[in-house]
């Protein structure tokens, strides 16, 4: 899957690559939870505390140069699927449980994401439709 913008090509691994920094900004929520359980000002909560600013420094950097590559409508559609990657750690570290309403909602914000890269995919800079496996 192929998305033009401009001149420049966005392929299958510039999403992927878009993806890894939202995973990246949702570890910052794992950290805080970790934090949360910790005594206020201990140095634990401190140290996951500092953990989850860092997390978000690099985050912002990163979230820079994808806002660079990609149009606005594609970076912040794609971001959308922290919920997915926060529900995937909710339940890995923490043994939460993921309801029919949260499936549903899920399954919602991805069919949504694949919707918005896949149209993007076939459109061109002029807004003419392009086969996307051309």
């Amino acid at each position: 899957m192929e998305m033009k913008k401009g001149k420049e090509r966005i392929r299958l691994k510039d999403i992927l690559i878009l993806q890894a920094v939202i995973v990246i900004y949702t570890l910052s929520s794992v950290t805080a939870k970790l934090a949360s359980g910790q005594e206020p000002f201990s140095a634990p909560f401190l140290l996951f505390y500092l953990a989850e600013l860092m997390i978000l420094g690099v985050y912002a950097l990163l979230w820079q140069q994808m806002i660079r590559k990609f149009e606005l409508s594609v970076a912040y559609t794609n971001r959308a699927m922290a919920l997915l990657w926060s529900m995937l750690w909710a339940v890995l570290l923490f043994h939460d449980r993921i309801t029919v309403k949260n499936g549903i909602g899920a399954a919602l914000v991805i069919a949504g994401t694949v919707i918005v890269n896949g149209w993007k995919a076939r459109l061109h800079g002029d807004g003419k439709e392009e086969r996307a496996d051309a």
